[in-house]
């Protein structure tokens, strides 16, 4: 528990006794008890509850791994234009607060698996193909916020950038890429050059909007019910012409080893005719 937290923590407990001596004054008095010391008793305590209620919420703790942008209502903007760093620091009570952002790394997951993606359910991206397929796509993007530019980050997108920035310009992007490769290119001899397209794509995208681009990880890719049957006929026709290949092949083996079979007969024979003669 930080020291904002602390201080915070006593004013409550200062605003219940204060809460706690005025009934019972209204008590005592609705009584016509004696309510002698309870009315300086009751003035110490505001005293005290308000003072720590505004340095409680003038005083913020940022964590080691967060950012902080102060929303003030002094300024041009609103905003201060430098964050806090880790750490404490003084904020004006009640006309600034603070929003907080992760230095850690982000990773933001879109997947046919119920609960593997940031959305429950099916959220892969589904992409047509340049020969007309569609293919399902399953891909995770791991970024952070650039800390040097957090204030234009909040200015832009304020606390909504994984919604409105992340999730969009990537499904985006992976579309617009990967409608440019054949469904058999993609699963295939242009997967890795599909994927280093689209980290390309969005790392520029991201240092334009105020994020690092860490990785782009391609999950998994998945044909449609119709293009996997076709698939899987394929495959069989092919073991079948494979299984006809062999099987022709033992024939010509075994028609090989009888006629050798045969020439060697052939030549025993004439071998003991000779030496018979």
């Amino acid at each position: 528990m930080n020291i904002s937290s602390l201080l915070q923590g006593i004013a409550s407990f200062a605003w219940i006794g204060l809460i706690a001596i005025l009934v019972t004054i209204s008590v005592r008095a609705s009584r016509k008890q004696p309510v002698k010391g309870l009315g300086t008793a009751a003035i110490a305590l505001l005293v005290l509850a308000l003072l720590l209620t505004s340095v409680g919420a003038g005083l913020v703790f940022v964590e080691p791994d967060e950012l902080a942008v102060v929303v003030t209502v002094f300024g041009q903007g609103g905003i201060r234009p430098d964050p806090l760093e880790s750490g404490l620091h003084w904020i004006i009570p009640f006309a600034e607060r603070v929003e907080r952002f992760p230095k850690l790394n982000q990773t933001y997951t879109m997947s046919s698996g119920f609960d593997e993606g940031a959305v429950e359910g099916d959220d892969s991206i589904q992409v047509r193909t340049k020969d007309g397929q569609q293919v399902f796509i399953d891909a995770s993007v791991i970024y952070a916020v650039d800390p040097v530019s957090v204030v234009d980050l909040y200015r832009t997108w304020r606390s909504n950038y994984q919604d409105l920035f992340v999730r969009v310009q990537a499904r985006g992007v992976i579309r617009d890429v990967a409608s440019q490769y054949g469904v058999e290119e993609i699963v295939s001899s242009k997967r890795a050059e599909m994927e280093s397209l689209i980290t390309e794509e969005l790392v520029k995208l991201f240092n334009q909007n105020h994020l690092i681009m860490r990785d782009f990880v391609l999950r998994d890719i998945r044909f449609s019910d119709e293009y996997a049957a076709a698939v899987e006929q394929k495959q069989i026709a092919e073991q079948q012409a494979q299984q006809a290949a062999f099987v022709v092949e033992q024939k010509k083996q075994e028609a090989e080893q009888a006629r050798q079979l045969a020439q060697g007969q052939a030549d025993a024979a004439v071998i003991a005719a000779k030496g018979q003669a």
